[in-house]
This record gives C-alpha cells, structure tokens and sequence, in this order.
C-alpha cells in the first residue's frame, strides 16, 4: 500500500485551517502534518472544549483528508533552550511566554508539549514532531573555551527536561519525533547518539527525518536513515541547496536572509536542492518505514502555490514501494 503523502501546515498558518485543507485537497494530498500554531491546531482548546476535536474532525472529512501527526517545533524549542529572548517571544502563544522569566517560559513550555501528548492521542494521532530546543548551541563556536562539563551539562538538561515529558507520551501512548536541526540538542550525527543515549534510548523518544538540514552540513541522509532505522518515526521532505564554492559564500551563510544569493545554502521547495531523493527514498523502503511522507514547503525565493503542488508531483514519481518480489524471481525454475 503506498504511504500518504502529507503537507505539513507550518508554513501556511497564516492561512485558515479550512483554506489549507481546501488546497492541499485540491492539489490531490492524502493527509496533513498539522502545526500547533495559528488557527490550525490549538492545544488548550483540543483538551478544554469538547467540541473542538469534532470540528477538526469534520473540516478534515469535507476535503476527504486525514491526519497522521501533528507538531509542535515552536512550543517544544523553549523547552530547553538558552537563552530565552524575543525570538521566543515572536513564535510562543501568550499563555507560555508569560512574563517572559526564561526559567518560567522553559517550564510553561514542557507542560504545553505534556498536553500536546495528551491532544494528539484524544485526535487519534500517534506522533508528534518537533523541537527539543538546546542550553549549549550557542557554545557550538568553541569559543571562549568550553569545557566538557559544560557540554556534559547540556545533555543531563535535556534528559532532565524531556524524561517527565516523555513519560506522560508514554501513557498516553503518543511518540515524539525530534527534527534533527541546527539548534536542538541533536542537530547531526553523533549529537543524535548522544542525544539518544542521555535519555537510555527510550522508545518514546524517536526522529523526524528531514534531510534538507543534513546535505548542507555534508551528512549523508542515506546512511542516516540506515543507522538509525529503529528511531524514523516520521518523514518530512524538504530540500536544501549548497552554493559555496567561490570563495565568498560559506556554510554558516553570514547571518544574510533566506533566498539572498550570496548565502552558501538555502531551503528550496522539494526537487530543487541535493537531496538525494531516489536513494533515501529507496533507504525508506528498505528499513520497512511505512509511515506518512510530509512535504514541508519551505523556499523563499519560490511562490508557494506553486511549490506545493509541484513538490507533491515530484514525490509521487520517487516515493515508490518496494516489489512485493525480486525482479530476478521471474528466473527461477522452481517455481
């Protein structure tokens, strides 16, 4: 059976919930990967009104659409992250930055991603993606010198932070899958061991695979799949494209805005960048994921309704099963 294929709604929260369901419906999308921010997904109303999943419900059923995560990357990014500034400010709701005190935030915030556990499982969805947020990003530099107690340090917050978190995941029997990004606790490969192993490698606790942030810091998103194929509890494509080389524009793109071409990389809508596509694709069918593939259109140098359903026609080609045969099994003449 083919996997659905999904659009994650981050990017267009601006937007009414029942306008993006129209569109991705329209397009010929299977299901939505739904944020928890704007209208699309609220978590204190998914808990507090009893109607609220109903009518979720009933929006998705109207564009013959249906659901397969939902995810919190904002809320669970000021779990652990230092410092908490304005940044946190501009993407939390209200009711979690407070009165901004970053002790107070970082805690409001891992009872929202409590509640988010708790929401998804009353909508019937069993992962939630997201962010783990990070004390020691800012120390990535090395720069003044940073002592291995303080990286030690980094890691036992994070366990500290997300053990109760994941343990209320647990009852509820929800999954949390960590986008592996620059600026969470685990942002390549061996963060992600160590990540992994700061939390005893607990089942609740698994992977977003999104390869758009692997390619441009020179990891291979193929083996990663491979390497770590017990912990892919969900996919999202999207891609990245490398532009260094002339000696001006380098990896860590020089604080320039996104779709500014004299930045060493950029997201690009799925297709576009050096992904490898064929092969991680490929990579997935080989390690039996059998999950949703969730488009998350992000490139700021292309429209996005055009992205979008170019994006979906591009995953369709590529995101084929696996043969329920070997193609050589035809030659055999025991059959």
């Amino acid at each position: 059976m083919a996997r659905p294929i999904t659009l994650f709604t981050g990017q267009w929260a601006d937007l009414p919930f029942d306008e993006v369901c129209r569109l991705a419906s329209g397009w010929g999308y299977d299901g939505l990967e739904i944020a928890c921010w704007g209208d699309h997904f609220e978590v204190d109303k998914a808990l507090a009104d009893d109607g609220y999943l109903d009518r979720r419900r009933e929006t998705l059923a109207k564009h013959n659409l249906k659901v397969f995560a939902i995810s919190n990357h904002l809320v669970g990014q000021a779990v652990c992250d230092h410092p908490i500034d304005e940044r946190h400010r501009d993407i939390l709701p209200a009711r979690i930055w407070g009165d901004g005190e970053p002790e107070g935030v970082r805690r409001r915030a891992a009872e929202e991603m409590k509640d988010t556990a708790r929401a998804a499982a009353k909508l019937g969805v069993r992962t939630v993606v997201g962010f783990t947020g990070s004390s020691i990003w800012h120390t990535l530099a090395m720069f003044p010198p940073v002592p291995p107690s303080m990286i030690e340090r980094g890691y036992a917050d994070f366990a500290d932070r997300w053990n109760p978190i994941l343990d209320v995941f647990d009852e509820v029997g929800v999954r949390f899958a960590h986008e592996v990004h620059p600026s969470e606790i685990a942002y390549d490969y061996w963060t992600t061991k160590r990540a992994l192993e700061a939390i005893g490698h607990r089942p609740a606790f698994g992977l977003n695979w999104d390869p758009s942030h692997f390619v441009w810091q020179d990891l291979d998103p193929v083996n990663f799949i491979f390497d770590f194929a017990d912990r892919i509890y969900h996919v999202d494509c999207k891609d990245a494209k490398v532009r260094t080389g002339d000696g001006r524009r380098g990896r860590l793109a020089s604080h320039l805005p996104w779709a500014d071409m004299r930045r060493g990389w950029d997201f690009v809508s799925t297709g576009h960048g050096d992904v490898p596509w064929e092969d991680c694709f490929r990579a997935l069918n080989a390690i039996g994921y059998d999950g949703p593939i969730s488009i998350e259109w992000e490139d700021a140098g292309m429209d996005r309704l055009v992205g979008a359903p170019e994006a979906l026609q591009f995953v369709r080609g590529l995101a084929f099963d696996a043969p329920s045969a070997a193609f050589d099994a035809a030659f055999s003449s025991s059959q």
